[in-house]
This record gives C-alpha cells, structure tokens and sequence, in this order.
C-alpha cells in the first residue's frame, strides 16, 4: 500500500467503516453507537462560525468525510461545501475540489489555496468513521453479551417431574417463588410416602454464571479507549485502586497528542480562511487538557 500522502488510497478505505473482525447482528446497535460517538467525537473542539453556516452540515462533512472547502459563491457568498479531492501536485497533495451542488453554478472545481481554502482534519485527509464503526461494533457486541447474560440468569431452576400433573404443580410453585410470595404451598402429592421430595431439580450456578458486571467494566473501558483517541480526558479506571499520578499524565499526554495534529491543522485553515474571504472562523479545546509541564498549548486563542 502507498504511504498517507496518497488521499486516492485514503478515498478507497474510507468506503470500509469498520475493520474485517467478528460483527454486531444487530446492526441498529451498531448505529446507534456510531452516532453516539460521532456525537462524541464532534464534541472535543468549540468552533466559531458565522451565523448563517450551517454548523451541524460543516461539522458532520469533516468529520466524516475528513476534509470541506470554503468557497465564494456569486448567490450565496462564502459557504462551505463537500467534494471530492482531485489532481495532485509535487508532494502528491490534492490541488482541486469537485462540488457537486446543484444549487450552485460557476466554479464548481476551484483550486486549493487559490480559489478555496480546504479544512482537513488528519493529515492523510481522511475521516474517522472507520474509527467510530470499529469502537461502536465493539460496543454493540457487549451490549448483545449483556442482555443475553441478563436473561439467561433468570433461569434458576430446571424440574424434572414423574407426570403432568406433577409438573404443572411445580410450575405454579415456581410461579410464587418467582412473585416473591413470603410462604408457597406445595401439594402433598409431590412428596413420596416417606416424605423425600417426587422430583429432581437441577440449580444453575447463576453467580459463576452471571458477568454483566465484567460487560459493564468492559463497555467503559472500550469507551475510555475511544475518548483517548478523540482527545477526551479519561483515567485508566481498570486500574483505579492503583493508579499513580504518574499513569493519569501519561494517559492525558497520550489523549493530547493525536488531537493536537487536528487542532493545529484546523487553526492554520482557519487563519487562511480569515485571510482569503475575510471571515472570523477559529476553533479551539472545548475543555484545554492538563498536560503535565506543557501548559495552555493555545493560551489566548479562545472563543468568545
């Protein structure tokens, strides 16, 4: 495979959301967690915009497509729009953006830098619903393991009795049991003559068997691992009784710096925007990370 700086290959597995590993059944599961974390992902920067952008149409076209142009449009003005990255110049970079807009009319193919100015949020251009599907069939998976396990350990008892009659009786009994009735009446037919009980019961070991605590653990985690891709502060909480401040730095250098490259990268697009169409765009932490002896890494760069 061709290095990162090759958008065309990025273009190509962008088409694959998720990883070749064991799948979700429940596709509406895995949905609902991939917006979920989408949602999530989009909440890490704090962005100002002109009032008439739509927010929601700018933030989902970079995030999951990894990169939107703004443009000068003769109706409209100056918008951003989605496309589709073309050409490639010494460094094998894109040089033009195709529009495919049909409320739009003109420049449908403007270069980068001289007719646009493009927003990209990784350095290879390409976004993070690969990312998001991964994390969100994980999620969906646990989420299957933990109401299959909560509905398998609500079978307690398993009877086997000598006829029918004997059996309905031990379902009524089951019945009380199970409504939490103080006292459940038995019928003296279910007792031998002398007095040993006229069926087997099997018992299922339902604390050995019952793990949605683990699941719950696991979900947690799955979603700490994802926030320390996003750039969301998160401790090591699987090891909580002996984490050290030590580990918690680490963790939060480690959350910091993926998403230090997208901010950077955002802000130089921003400032290029500012300088092209005269705009007021700027972006910044929504929460500025702790990092241990770096300080504000944007200190005064701040959203009003």
């Amino acid at each position: 495979m061709k290095p990162p700086f090759s958008y065309d290959d990025q273009n190509i597995l962008a088409s694959h959301n998720s990883p070749g590993t064991v799948h979700s059944q429940n596709t509406n599961l895995v949905y609902y967690y991939k917006r979920y974390l989408l949602q999530k992902a989009m909440s890490v920067f704090e962005w100002r915009l002109p009032e008439t952008w739509s927010r929601d149409y700018f933030l989902y076209v970079l995030y999951c497509w990894g990169n939107i142009a703004v443009i000068n449009t003769d109706k409209y003005g100056v918008i951003p729009q989605g496309g589709t990255l073309s050409g490639y110049d010494i460094y094998y970079q894109p040089t033009h953006i195709q529009i495919s807009n049909p409320l739009l009319s003109g420049n449908l193919s403007p270069r980068i830098g001289v007719d646009c100015t493009l927003f990209k949020l990784q350095p290879d251009y390409g976004g993070i619903l690969d990312l998001v599907g991964d994390y969100a069939e994980l999620m969906a998976i646990v989420s299957e393991t933990i109401s299959i396990n909560l509905f398998n350990s609500k079978m307690s008892y398993v009877f086997a009795a000598s006829n029918k009659t004997a059996a309905e009786s031990l379902k009524k009994l089951y019945d009380q049991i199970g409504a939490g009735n103080p006292a459940a009446v038995i019928d003296k037919n279910l007792f031998n003559d002398d007095g040993s009980p006229a069926w087997q019961a099997f018992f299922q070991n339902i604390g050995q068997n019952y793990i949605v605590d683990k699941l719950l653990s696991d979900m947690r985690k799955i979603e700490s691992m994802f926030d320390t891709h996003i750039g969301i502060p998160n401790a090591n909480t699987d090891k909580r009784e002996r984490l050290v401040t030590d580990e918690v730095n680490a963790n939060n250098v480690e959350t910091y710096s993926k998403c230090s490259l997208w901010l950077e990268s955002l802000q130089e697009s921003c400032e290029k925007a500012n300088i092209m169409f005269g705009l007021d765009l700027w972006v910044d932490w929504r929460k500025i990370p702790d990092i241990p002896g770096g300080g504000d890494p944007n200190a005064g760069d701040t959203i009003d």
